[in-house]
């Protein structure tokens, strides 16, 4: 409908999605046809003005990430079926596509992805130049080593897709506006939202930014900046050439990965586009500064084929039929970013009933997939699948707009560079989110990014062969983390833990709330543990450690990662319960040091008078102490599983207290380890992580949180009724601890797990274990295939390694170490 059809409109709506590209009809689609009734689409000028008309209209079912693969396998899926559905012509081809490895580190580089890829439906094989020439009989093989082929890749044209997505959706009673710019957003105190059109105002109990390249400025609307940006890409397309003119059969897509270009056939000639590298790439910064000029919709910048020489030149030697092609057309057109290139898809922390499905650089192939997901999750109350990696709330204040613009130059480069296993990316760093050492360790450590902060990956040695190293093999940090491994074990090691998300929750109900919101008991006043947020389906949202700093004040500790994800979810409970509490994000205001090891002790024994004694500080226990004479917080607990104290604090005594430290353990060898040693050491203590194995594709009795999951406490905590039907119907799969047989490489997650010749499971993370000298995995496996002993393998680069099912843990935590100790005296 035009918005002229005024005598139809809507004054209401359950949810109203503003922007009409491919992605935000989409998501009226999928709403429309899962039943939802009142669904409404804003769109200020034509649909598909913006990114979407533009596109070169690429669709693949390959990812580097892991649940992002189910977007792009759920979109080629629709897109097959669509125009039976709608009756609307979408020009879908399907010729396949093939990814050139032409050095040995790409040819690593897709082995890697293949054992990610082998638990997944995805269609993707490996495969030599003879098979890559014969699908491609136009390349110049001289340096393809091998190519990641994927059948049904291919292409679709992005206006008929969104004009059956469309269709479908009026068909299934989504009603869609046009032109209806949206002019203003107010939310109401029920948590409703006012959305203002020049034809009249929308009460919606919900509203999705969809807009593309101007979501920044309807984010503005209620406060928000949204870290995207435009950046100019190009595509040249070029007349008939002869040679393909006369093949019997469609061209696959080919991605030259070292060439950072894609070509594909345009019926009867050649389309291809190139990444620039961030020196020659163009922003559309002014756009982030002075809002996208009014009326800009169907319109391109102009080109500059210059900027793009060295990959024509690059695309004439692998593909030598463009040498003499005519280009007819060079495409110059806006496409969003975000720092790191994933979309922003999901509610927002910070406003009720807010929903982003911005920042696609790739929105024709994450349309289909992100409208189901986004469907899902409005539908069903929590997201269908685990999908942290895209949610909106990774960015915060610290995403500034020279850091937007530094990380968006990075990024556009990166399309193609070889993706390493902790990879890291430098621009833009650090940001403003610094702890209270960080100029101390810059210098000695190698900094981990962690939502905006700087935190030690490790620390170098003279001597050491440092800097940023990646390699799919154990590269230069192997040997240093494996010192700082034994610097935990027997001696006294400081980590700075200042990214934890940290939240105060005090007043009236509180202890209501939490119990709601956990499915552990909530300890006693003095007292700490380990909690877990469950969706109502049972998965695991968040890990949370909880404690109760005073009668009805809890102190919350999640990971960097996660920080206004969890923050959200609890803000929502507060509002839809009504409960009287308030809720504060502490998390830059207070820095934490970790300090762990068998002389941990003493070193702290020094600096105060509070008795350190096992039975004077207990395990799990908490108080305010002072340390070098700074109020401090200190709770008993090390993620490394050894004696340790987690040391909470105002950020700006960080560095005194740290100083401290390192004074009063210089005879004990005090030094500073990384997360990669504590990741190694939790790993062999069995102790689970967050993000790999549970997550919301998990539920926490197959994940082995049994022990933190009190089904039989009176509170009704969310997922309880889940959790007793999941119990009742027994577990199809578990997690397992698996030692493995491999040479210079370790496995970190994701790998497929094979047995028999058939694929039966994955890891979630893993590493090397410096104290036993093996690699170690977690991952999940089928019921009969996870008891103690059972022989499996799982594929690292290519290879399967042999590896068995092991009791965990392999090294004893310290309390039960301490325990077995007093225990043996007694006897």
């Amino acid at each position: 409908k035009t918005a002229a059809d005024s005598d139809s409109r809507r004054d209401s709506a359950e949810t109203v999605v503003i922007g009409g590209g491919c992605v935000g009809v989409s998501l009226a689609y999928h709403l429309a046809k899962a039943g939802q009734k009142d669904v409404v689409l804003l769109e200020k000028s034509e649909l598909t003005a913006g990114s979407t008309w533009h596109a070169a209209g690429l669709t693949t079912y390959y990812h580097p990430g892991i649940n992002l693969k189910k977007i792009h396998y759920y979109s080629i899926k629709l897109f097959e079926q669509l125009e039976a559905e709608t009756g609307q012509a979408v020009g879908f081809h399907q010729p396949g596509s093939i990814r050139l490895a032409s050095t040995p580190v790409r040819v690593d580089e897709l082995k890697y992805q293949m054992t990610r890829t082998h638990w997944h439906p995805t269609p993707q094989f490996l495969i030599g130049p003879e098979k890559i020439q014969q699908l491609f009989p136009l390349l110049n093989m001289d340096k393809v080593l091998a190519g990641l082929y994927n059948p049904g890749d291919g292409h679709i044209d992005p206006y008929s897709l969104t004009m059956a997505l469309a269709a479908g959706a009026r068909m299934y009673g989504a009603q869609i506006y046009y032109p209806a710019p949206v002019t203003g957003l107010t939310p109401t105190a029920d948590g409703r939202w006012d959305v203002q059109t020049p034809h009249g105002t929308i009460r919606a109990n919900r509203i999705v930014n969809a807009t593309g390249f101007w979501a920044r400025e309807l984010g503005q609307m209620i406060g928000f900046q949204h870290p995207t940006i435009p950046v100019h890409h190009q595509y040249v397309v070029t007349a008939t050439v002869p040679e393909v003119k006369a093949l019997k059969t469609e061209l696959p897509v080919i991605r030259d990965l070292e060439g950072s270009y894609y070509l594909r056939q345009e019926r009867d000639g050649l389309l291809f586009g190139p990444y620039e590298k961030e020196e020659k790439m163009k922003l559309q910064d002014s756009w982030v500064r002075d809002g996208v000029p009014p009326g800009f919709g169907k319109e391109l910048f102009e080109s500059d084929l210059d900027r793009i020489m060295d990959h024509v030149e690059r695309a004439m030697e692998m593909v030598p039929v463009l040498k003499n092609a005519d280009i007819i057309n060079i495409v110059s057109g806006p496409i969003t970013y975000t720092p790191d290139l994933l979309p922003m898809i999901g509610p927002h922390q910070g406003a009720r009933n807010y929903w982003t499905a911005i920042g696609f650089g790739y929105g024709i192939i994450h349309s289909g997939g992100v409208g189901r997901f986004l469907s899902d999750w409005i539908m069903s109350g929590e997201p269908p699948y685990d999908l942290i990696e895209c949610d909106p709330n990774r960015y915060a204040h610290w995403t500034s707009v020279p850091y937007l613009c530094a990380k968006a130059r990075e990024s556009y480069g990166f399309n193609n560079v070889v993706g390493y296993p902790k990879e890291e990316r430098f621009a833009g760093r650090p940001t403003d989110r610094v702890s209270g050492v960080y100029e101390l360790l810059k210098d000695r450590c190698s900094m981990g990014f962690h939502a905006g902060w700087e935190q030690p990956h490790y620390c170098h040695k003279p001597g050491d062969n440092t800097g940023y190293k990646p390699s799919f093999r154990r590269t230069n940090w192997f040997g240093p983390v494996g010192r700082e491994c034994k610097l935990v074990m027997e001696g006294v090691g400081v980590i700075d833990l200042s990214p934890f998300g940290k939240f105060i929750v005090k007043g009236e109900d509180s202890h209501r709330l939490l119990d709601r919101l956990f499915a552990n008991t909530l300890p006693k006043v003095g007292q700490t543990n380990i909690s877990h947020m469950l969706t109502p389906r049972g998965r695991v949202y968040a890990e949370v450690t909880v404690t109760q700093t005073a009668p009805g004040e809890f102190l919350l500790i999640t990971g960097s990662g996660s920080e206004l994800h969890d923050l959200r979810w609890i803000e929502r409970e507060v509002c839809d319960g009504g409960y009287h509490v308030s809720v504060s994000n502490v998390t830059d205001e207070i820095g934490v040091l970790g300090i762990a090891g068998p002389k941990s002790r003493m070193v702290l024994q020094k600096l105060t008078d509070e008795d350190m004694s096992d039975t004077g500080f207990r395990f799990l226990h908490c108080r305010s102490m002072q340390l070098a004479g700074v109020p401090l917080r200190a709770i008993r607990i090390s993620y490394t599983g050894e004696l340790g104290w987690e040391l909470y604090m105002d950020m700006q005594n960080m560095s005194t207290v740290y100083q401290a430290l390192m004074e009063a353990g210089r005879d004990e060898n005090i030094d500073n380890f990384g997360t990669y040693a504590m990741s190694s050491l939790r790993l062999e203590k069995g102790f689970r992580a967050w993000g790999a194995e549970m997550n919301c594709d998990t539920n926490p009795l197959e994940a082995g949180l049994d022990y933190f999951i009190k089904l039989n406490k009176p509170a009704e905590f969310v997922g309880k009724q889940a959790l007793l039907e999941i119990k009742a119907q027994g577990l199809s799969r578990r997690l397992v601890f698996l030692t493995l047989h491999t040479d210079d490489i370790d496995p970190e997650g994701n790998e497929t797990v094979w047995h028999n010749g058939e694929v039966v499971g994955n890891t979630t993370s893993g590493s090397y274990s410096y104290s036993t000298q093996q690699s170690l995995a977690f991952a999940y496996l089928p019921l009969h295939l996870t008891h103690v002993g059972q022989k499996v393998e799982v594929e690292l680069l290519g290879q399967k390694h042999p590896a068995t099912v092991t009791q965990e843990p392999l090294v004893l935590t310290e309390p039960t170490r301490t325990r077995l100790q007093k225990k043996k005296r007694s006897v």
